[in-house]
């Protein structure tokens, strides 16, 4: 299936039973809600998806999961992110066998170098199958950092790279590379409370992870960012909406992300808090701030999408 990086697309939390075994049936009604909601593509397993803790089997039956929820509405991506080259190979390999329409290629888990080692990591999976390809970029999580002119270079040498997740938070990185590709690749955000910004800059698709918890709500301010972006709406007619967001979409900046953003889906109704080690849930004060962040949103939701 044709992937359109234009638009939301979640990285998708991964619901797990009380013996912390993935819950399939939720996970399929997930994707199909996220769908209804109006995103354009569906990301899984990745880092929110909690993939460091998942076997290969648990990976592959996710996404076998996720296609055969959403069947051709919307592409299935494949986030690939491994210890080892060899690994990372076989799971973009199997992916392509089990019905996905696109790759997530991130840099290796632990290990991080010079540009020549990692180059060499991230071309061998994009060039191990013929599926588009999204390079994610995120030095702070990774300690990996692809600058504008390496994903230039990157770009040049595969054809089947289509876009960037770019989430080093800094929005100059959009623009840096908006005028070095010259529309060569699709640009997306990957940081959720800098999307706005990153609309401005250049960026025409959003890795969301909020969205997970509060997918109407994402894809109206993207919409509405679009929109003031191309001078169809004036540029305070985002604020109500955003500022009622960012506290949210703050949730996605943290070492703890994950716990947060399953925390949000929990308190509205669309998932579960509980997480596999070594992460923990939430507790004391931590649990008790986070919960009075979403709950006051919950309180205060706007009435969003709106024609």
């Amino acid at each position: 299936m044709k992937i359109t990086w234009r638009g939301v697309i979640p990285a998708i939390t991964t619901r797990f039973h009380q013996d912390y075994s993935i819950d399939h049936a939720f996970f399929a009604d997930h994707c199909r809600s996220l769908v209804d909601a109006g995103c354009v593509g569906l990301i899984t397993p990745g880092s929110l998806g909690e993939s460091a803790t998942l076997s290969f089997q648990e990976k592959i039956a996710l996404l076998e999961t996720a296609v055969h929820a959403v069947g051709d509405r919307v592409p299935v991506i494949c986030g690939v992110a491994a210890l080892s080259t060899a690994e990372a190979v076989r799971l973009a390999y199997t992916a392509q066998s089990a019905g996905c329409s696109g790759l997530m290629v991130l840099p290796p888990y632990v290990y991080s170098t010079d540009w020549r080692e990692m180059k060499a990591h991230v071309a061998t999976v994009i060039a191990s199958t013929s599926l588009p390809t999204i390079l994610y970029n995120n030095p702070p999580a990774y300690s990996t950092d692809f600058l504008p002119e390496q994903i230039a270079e990157l770009a040049r040498e595969n054809a089947n790279l289509e876009a960037v997740k770019e989430s080093s938070a800094d929005v100059r990185r959009i623009t840096a590379l908006r005028v070095l590709l010259q529309g060569r690749l699709e640009l997306l955000a990957g940081v959720d409370d800098c999307i706005v910004e990153s609309i401005q800059a250049g960026a025409v698709g959003w890795v969301a992870g909020l969205a997970n918890a509060f997918p109407k709500e994402a894809v109206a301010l993207f919409d509405l960012a679009m929109q003031v972006h191309a001078g169809k709406k004036d540029a305070t007619s985002i604020d109500p909406l955003y500022t009622w967001f960012l506290p949210l979409l703050r949730l996605d900046t943290g070492a703890k992300f994950v716990q947060y953003i399953k925390l949000a889906q929990e308190m509205a109704g669309a998932g579960s808090a509980r997480v596999r080690a070594p992460r923990l849930e939430l507790a004391d004060a931590e649990l008790e701030t986070t919960k009075r962040i979403i709950q006051h949103a919950l309180d205060t939701r706007p009435s969003f999408p709106r024609s």
